[in-house]
């Protein structure tokens, strides 16, 4: 009951930060982000938002995004959308703070967060192209399988540990059953939210997806080939979900109201349909295959290069809103292969970003409030979620950012070259990274193996990123800048209960950028 309470009392805490249940437009979440569809953004106290003690921190993307926490998200976002239904009435917002007086050196956590969320919003408006939007309703569809995935991945490692153990055999075939129910179908959620981000029908898209995954389609031959179910898979379901909005949006143009129910679904289905066996199973099925032929051959032929780079490049691509791309491509290998080679290289990124935060504290021995920053931002940078430490903190300081991607760079590299040498490491689900991808790791050479790999792809990218960092992040004017003793202001003090307040962080989930350094988890 008390933990009710809490939940409860924070979303109470957050409603009129937000401008009120009348400016609450949507309420959805992800694994650490109440994400928020706003009518007026002007009317969100961001200083007072991330004062309080359960956030982590703010972003600001297509939605206003308040990072939570895994776990605690999950439960205050039931409490928040009631509060929301409770009261529809506007309420008075809180002004925001004022921004720090142009001129003045960004040398405090707060100020340099400041900074960190001016980058932010140019990146933003540069990210307003049509092909970054496509790709955030890419993002926006398969993000909410994410859950299922991690869950799924968790509960087949452990039974394909209890498997080789050869540990209760009568309980192993439940849980093949709870591990691999979800992934023969999901195609059809992948349907669903296809329609529904691309204003359709979601049911109609999963209805037309669910023929990708039907055992009947064996008895049918497209282009001189007997289908196979499942054949095509996600990107076949996405392919065949946007067809049927618009088979859909057509029909709603040209078929009379009165015949619009019986038409239109009938119509929607039978057409996006018969593109979908005689067509897009086939062609989607090409494409998926040589998606994984293709990742196999780079890693086997080029692992150590093509590590070294993908794990250099994946800050940058984060930052950009470019990773999303990544997302289907990387629930094509789960779906094909079991696991994606790609996302343990990948991670080496946040490993990069926690050696070179590890190495500014030391190299700012008396800047007191970014090392604050650093030290709350950590623990979660070392669990995965690595964006309040990018825009709080390496990414306005220069240099760092760019070192902090040397270090992902060799440690990806490190994954990769094993990958070269036959030792293949995979993770069974998306999302997490960092220590949380210990449980979802899999490999062709044994669970130890694996793990062992990826721990030592970590330890390098740790190391990597403090001595690029430490060596070479720092020039003589950005240290007489920086390293000074710098104390927040009493009055920020005493509205954040005796702890300066964290920088705002910025960015996509489990991605998109993120948190805010002082308290959020860092996500790569």
């Amino acid at each position: 009951m008390a933990t009710e309470d809490k939940n409860r009392a924070t979303a109470a805490a957050i409603l009129p930060l937000v401008g009120g249940p009348a400016n609450v437009a949507s309420v959805a979440h992800c694994m650490t982000r109440l994400r928020l569809g706003l009518h007026d953004r002007s009317l969100v106290d961001d200083e007072a938002l991330k004062a309080l003690p359960a956030v982590m921190g703010v972003v600001e993307d297509d939605t206003y995004q308040i990072v939570l926490g895994p776990g605690t998200v999950a439960r205050v976002t039931p409490e928040f959308e009631q509060l929301v239904e409770e009261g529809r009435e506007a309420a008075p917002a809180a002004s925001p703070a004022p921004a720090p007086e142009p001129g003045t050196a960004p040398a405090t956590a707060e100020e340099l967060a400041a900074q960190g969320a001016a980058i932010r919003a140019e990146r933003k408006a540069k990210n307003a192209t049509p092909f970054k939007l496509f790709l955030r309703k890419i993002a926006n569809i398969f993000v909410p399988l994410i859950p299922a995935l991690i869950g799924c991945g968790i509960i087949a490692g452990l039974n394909g540990l209890l498997v080789n153990l050869e540990w209760l055999p009568a309980v192993t075939p439940a849980l093949a059953a709870m591990a691999s129910g979800f992934m023969a179908l999901i195609a059809v959620f992948v349907g669903y939210n296809t329609a529904k981000e691309f204003g359709g029908t979601p049911i109609l898209g999963g209805a037309v997806a669910a023929i990708i995954v039907f055992p009947g389609v064996a008895n049918i031959d497209a282009f001189g080939q007997t289908l196979s179910p499942g054949q095509g898979g996600v990107l076949g379901a996405l392919g065949a979900a946007v067809l049927a909005v618009y088979v859909e949006k057509w029909c709603r143009r040209w078929v009379p109201e009165a015949l619009d129910v019986l038409v239109t679904p009938t119509l929607t289905v039978l057409v996006s349909g018969l593109v979908t066996i005689f067509g897009l199973m086939y062609v989607a099925g090409e494409v998926s295959s040589a998606i994984g032929t293709f990742a196999n051959w780079l890693l086997s032929n080029g692992g150590a290069g093509a590590g070294f780079v993908l794990g250099g490049l994946f800050l940058p691509l984060v930052m950009l809103g470019l990773h999303q791309a990544l997302i289907p491509i990387h629930t094509t290998l789960i779906e094909q292969q079991g696991y994606t080679v790609l996302l343990p290289i990948l991670a080496m990124a946040g490993a990069g970003q926690v050696g070179a935060a590890v190495a500014v504290y030391f190299r700012l021995p008396r800047n007191e409030s970014i090392r604050r920053t650093i030290k709350s931002a950590l623990p979660a940078g070392l669990l995965g979620v690595g964006e309040p430490l990018i825009y709080g903190v390496s990414l306005p300081l220069g240099r760092p950012f760019i070192t902090a991607c040397v270090g992902g760079a060799f440690g990806g590299g490190f994954v990769g070259l094993f990958n070269q040498l036959g030792d293949t490491v995979g993770s069974t689900a998306i999302g997490p990274s960092g220590w949380a991808l210990f449980p979802l790791l899999d490999g062709n050479h044994g669970l130890g193996s694996t793990i062992a790999i990826y721990g030592g792809g970590l330890l390098v990218g740790y190391v990597a990123g403090f001595l690029a960092t430490y060596f070479f992040g720092f020039g003589k004017e950005l240290l007489a800048e920086f390293n000074v003793s710098r104390e927040p202001a009493p009055s920020t003090v005493a509205a954040t209960g005796g702890t300066p307040p964290a920088p705002t962080a910025t960015g996509p989930d489990h991605p998109d950028p993120g948190p805010d350094p002082a308290k959020a988890p860092a996500g790569v």
